[in-house]
């Protein structure tokens, strides 16, 4: 039954309401002011932001923009954070260092940090908090704590069309062939060649894709119907419902064919169904 609700409460609890709606439609103003493009770059300047890019706010930490390209219609998540160099003011010369390809997805909380050449090519999907670096600390010195140790750095290439999972890590000399599919917390070192999925710490090849073979090992599950790209959205929803109604079909079909058996078998349990040659009494 329903609660009977004290009216003096829901008065005193009206400014609540109200404050809480206000601040949350205060922040969404704020992250639409805050979103970086290339018609509103901010405080920044890339070295080159594709159109259709956007940069969500609040952004991670940013520097070395004029050697960072972003390509277009990327999306990058809040908190991201992009850099170009060890530090910032640092002059890295003519070319970029930084390269982000058309359609890169970066997820919340990414990194990438880059003091030689990092690139993504076209259409990379990064889940959350992946790291991405070219540097990685050093230990050869035994008497110098580490952080103070030079380290060591080398380029990073993530090919086109591939697929990082959430919290994977990509380490300096790393090479990303083309649709890689980096699992979920895997960290990456060395060579990657197509059509290869990797996982682990350190990530070793567990499936890939051979033209003569297909995948190997062989996938669990069929591959998913895509959808028409010249589907309009009141035919998808028209479809979603007559799949329903096939569903419900289907259900109370079972259910009919349930209640035929269960009446079979209380007939038979009533002893409806005589032996051979009995007669009426």
């Amino acid at each position: 039954m329903p609660k009977n609700e004290n009216l003096f409460s829901s008065w005193r609890g009206w400014p609540g309401r109200v404050t809480s709606r206000l601040v949350h439609r205060g922040w969404r103003a704020v992250q639409r002011a805050g979103a970086v493009t290339a018609e509103r770059p901010g405080p920044y300047r890339f070295g080159r932001i594709g159109v259709g890019t956007r940069l969500a706010f609040p952004q991670g930490t940013l520097f070395g923009e004029p050697w960072i390209e972003l390509g277009e219609h990327c999306v990058i998540g809040e908190q991201v954070t992009l850099t170009a160099g060890m530090m910032p003011g640092v002059d890295l010369g003519p070319d970029p260092v930084l390269r982000i390809g058309n359609g890169v997805v970066l997820g919340r909380g990414s990194h990438v940090i880059a003091s030689v050449p990092v690139e993504f090519g076209d259409d990379v999907f990064c889940g959350p908090y992946v790291y991405v670096t070219s540097d990685n600390h050093s230990y050869d010195d035994p008497e110098q704590p580490i952080g103070r140790q030079w380290p060591r750095s080398a380029p990073v290439h993530i090919g086109p069309g591939s697929w990082l999972g959430a919290g994977a890590v990509i380490l300096p000399g790393a090479r990303l062939g083309r649709n890689v599919v980096v699992a979920a917390g895997a960290v990456v070192r060395g060579e990657v060649p197509d059509h290869a999925v990797v996982a682990g710490a350190p990530a070793r090849i567990i499936r890939r894709w051979a033209p003569e073979e297909g995948w190997q090992p062989p996938l669990r599950t069929p591959a998913p119907v895509p959808i028409p790209e010249d589907m309009t959205v009141e035919q998808l929803l028209a479809l979603a419902e007559l799949e329903r109604e096939q569903e419900r079909a289907g259900e109370r079909a079972r259910q009919r064919g349930q209640a035929g058996e269960r009446g079979l078998e209380e007939a038979r349990e009533g002893g409806l169904e005589r032996e051979p040659g009995a007669g009426a009494s």
